[in-house]
């Protein structure tokens, strides 16, 4: 019996002279939700496709729920489920005569089953409608419910929130655990910082690079080479709609600061990180200096963008 759903060790995959995945190596255990986050063309799906057996790795090795996936990648795919980047439903097929060609794809014959997935995603009573008039967030729906309808013990979801409003985000989010709660371990690739958040464990990638893997609150407090503040500039509190320009002014004037490890923009504020000796009054004192007396600043909790950031400057 295996003791992780997912082992990979020193896993690459090279594409001519591109090195897409550079000896990526982690663990996952049952009932894990893990988080793969990195942008686009970090390698997420690379390592994904490497672990269902699409790819076979350049180096390194993986066994996925006990079996090799080089050597056993067939055995890897009928235990697992998987939601690809990129929509592969039927367009010219009704909701429910998709679900049917995957079920029986896997050898499902129980319509019992069907019926339960319908339920458990909430595509009841939307049996007859056509794919191509669905919008996003129930095509992704549809997705998953033949990702799911095997009753696979492991999931890959590869970006299954990709182009779907925020409300029906969470909703996504809400059958991910659900089917969690059934035993169901899901590695999810996002590229949405928020989304991370939302798992057990996150992964960091960038180009091909595991830069960390840990719970969002141990990356948040052994990552970031100090604190977070909010910086509000003008008006009163600094919480007046802000000016573009004057915004711009204020980030260059942070980035010339000594004290300041880095700065960027915030929706409609700046966000600044700076060592932990560094206290709201050197900051104010060093923003007066530069002409920027009327000011209010908050220490927050990082984010995992703060998280994602300090580690690409530290690679």
């Amino acid at each position: 019996m295996y003791d992780c759903v997912i082992r990979a060790k020193g896993l690459t995959r090279y594409f001519g002279d591109f090195l897409a995945v550079d000896h990526v190596s982690f663990t996952v255990k049952q009932g894990e939700v893990v988080g793969y986050l990195g942008p686009n063309g970090s390698g997420k799906t690379t390592t994904i496709r490497m672990l269902l057996g699409l790819l076979i790795p350049t180096e390194g090795s993986a066994e996925v729920l006990g079996y090799d996936v080089v050597r056993q990648s067939e055995q890897v795919r009928a235990n697992s489920g998987y939601m690809s980047q990129k929509f592969s439903l039927y367009n010219d097929l009704t909701v429910g005569e998709n679900l049917a060609f995957y079920a029986g794809v896997y050898g499902i014959r129980e319509h019992n089953r069907i019926e339960e997935v319908l339920d458990l995603v909430g595509l009841r009573g939307h049996e007859g409608h056509m794919v191509s008039q669905l919008s996003t967030g129930w095509r992704q729906r549809l997705a998953l419910a033949t990702a799911i309808v095997h009753r696979p013990k492991l999931l890959f979801l590869d970006e299954p929130t990709s182009g779907v409003d925020p409300a029906a985000r969470r909703a996504f989010w809400d059958l991910i655990y659900e089917l969690v709660d059934q035993g169901v371990t899901a590695l999810v690739t996002t590229h949405y910082m928020d989304e991370a958040e939302y798992c057990g464990r996150v992964g960091i990638m960038r180009d091909g690079r595991l830069l960390a893997i840990e719970t969002p609150s141990t990356l948040k407090q052994n990552t970031l080479p100090g604190l977070a503040w909010d910086v509000f500039v003008g008006g009163d509190n600094g919480r007046d709609k802000q000016d573009g320009a004057l915004l711009l002014e204020a980030l260059n004037a942070l980035n010339g600061c000594p004290c300041v490890l880095r700065a960027g923009l915030v929706s409609d504020h700046l966000r600044a990180i700076a060592p932990a000796d560094v206290t709201k009054e050197d900051l104010q004192e060093r923003l007066c200096e530069a002409g920027f007396c009327d000011v209010h600043l908050e220490q927050v909790e990082p984010t995992l963008e703060d998280v994602f950031l300090a580690l690409a400057a530290r690679d």
